[in-house]
């Protein structure tokens, strides 16, 4: 009898491949990366892939991921954890806030967020910020909750919107979209949904007065933090750049070797390469020993988020070599669905297993081959694919996700309380990210 390959038996295959990977991760707690690989077996072996072709696809996907983001995911942790250290994060919170004035300390926090979520994680983040953030909720007399997911959210919406963070950027490297002109759509998209967030935690946060925690910012013991000029640069610097790349193609200057030399620091290596050296200049001196701990910190923390983006693109793989967009866009009638379909699947992903990253690579790698049906195959149109999938990695967040925990462990909140407020801030915002992606799409063309 010949082996079924059908597109419902291979739809059952991807569905249970899914389910392994969300039940290994929720359930047995196995980490992101084993859970995906494990999948690639389930879901190969099953649609009659031979075992030699199974890990032939798997080391392919692998080492495609890796090869055009490893030292992005690399350089942009370094950034992060340096800015951290010399204290960049703090001077560039304070600045902020001062800036703002004590009236606008709810907004100066979202953007506090917002700016220092840029290089940082957002779980990283909010530990870093949460000292700050309850000296402010005490001195300005504000709920602890308001502040508290006011913070979550700045941070929150360019983690699943921007690269360097993870999951944008493993899809850009699924889809093929430029990096460069992701970055910086991707923070415009983030703005919206941080004032979403912003305004949800004061409206809903006022409705419940906790008492405000005393706990006096966790200053550092450092007799000598940068200046603003100093903090900004390794952010501002990497960003122009990358933007200068993104908009003036080499292609309209030819033979204009000044221009081509300048635009080639816009690649996003080269600018993340500025963006570390310039944090050398953040403090007066370095000890060999503090900062070789520091870089094997961070080549330790990027392998860790490596081996789950590889997972990821070898999970793609599988797919394409089962051929399963092909099967499903002859099967179920996607070309009306559009952006709605990435943003749906990984919706549905992120609400199910809790990691953004693990669903924004998951749809990724299943939208892959639909790309040509759904009408997204243009440089465009995989731009805005991409972007769709980051505004439904946003949503759900609740008790499956890391994130969760960390607002409420460094916050004291409650569950019920974070349900009520942060919980249903991340679906505000993904529904608001998903809306400027459509309307963006009707004018980008």
């Amino acid at each position: 009898m010949a082996p079924d390959t059908s597109f419902i038996y291979l739809l059952a295959c991807l569905l249970g491949g899914i389910a392994l990977i969300v039940l290994l991760t929720t359930r047995f707690k196995v980490p992101a990366a084993f859970a995906l690989i494990t999948g690639c077996f389930f879901v190969g072996i099953g649609a009659h892939l031979s075992l030699i072709e199974v890990v032939n696809a798997m080391k392919e996907g692998f080492g495609s991921i890796i090869k055009s983001l490893g030292l992005i995911i690399l350089l942009g942790t370094t950034l992060g954890i340096l800015l951290e250290y010399t204290g960049s994060t703090s001077v560039m919170a304070s600045y902020i806030l001062k800036k703002l004035g004590e009236k606008r300390t709810v907004w100066g926090i979202s953007i506090t967020g917002f700016v220092v979520g840029l290089p940082i994680f957002c779980d990283s983040g909010y530990i870093v910020l949460s000292g700050l953030n309850k000296t402010l909720a005490k001195r300005a007399g504000i709920s602890i909750v308001i502040m508290s997911v006011s913070l979550a959210t700045g941070l929150y919406s360019v983690h699943c919107m921007v690269p360097p963070h993870p999951g944008s950027a493993a899809a850009a490297g699924i889809i093929g979209a430029d990096i460069g002109k992701l970055i910086l759509i991707g923070a415009l998209i983030a703005i919206p949904a941080m004032i979403v967030g912003n305004i949800w935690a004061r409206y809903a946060g006022k409705h419940i007065p906790l008492p405000i925690v005393e706990e006096e910012i966790a200053s550092d013991a450092r007799q000598h933090q940068p200046s603003v000029i100093q903090s900004f640069l390794p952010i501002i610097i990497p960003i122009a750049l990358i933007a200068l790349k993104a908009f003036i193609t080499l292609e309209a200057t030819p033979g204009n070797a000044w221009l081509t030399s300048l635009l080639s620091v816009g690649d996003p290596v080269i600018a993340l390469i500025i963006g570390i050296l310039l944090t050398f200049f953040c403090r007066k001196s370095w000890k060999k020993a503090e900062l070789g701990d520091l870089l094997q910190d961070s080549a330790e923390k990027a392998g860790g988020i490596l081996v789950i983006i590889g997972a990821g693109g070898a999970f793609g793989a599988i797919l394409a070599a089962i051929k399963i967009g092909t099967h499903l866009s002859q099967s179920v009638a996607l070309d009306s669905l559009g952006l709605f379909f990435p943003f749906l699947l990984t919706f549905m992903l992120k609400t199910a297993q809790g990691s953004s990253t693990v669903a924004i690579i998951t749809a990724a790698s299943i939208v892959l081959p639909l790309l040509p049906v759904l009408g997204l195959d243009s440089e465009t149109g995989k731009l805005m694919c991409v972007l769709a999938m980051g505004a439904g990695s946003m949503m759900i967040s609740h008790a499956n996700d890391a994130y969760f925990w960390v607002i409420a462990k460094f916050s004291g909140l409650d569950m019920k309380t974070m349900l009520r407020v942060y919980t249903v801030a991340s679906i505000l915002m993904g529904v608001t990210s998903f809306a400027m992606v459509y309307i963006l799409s009707k004018f980008i063309s």
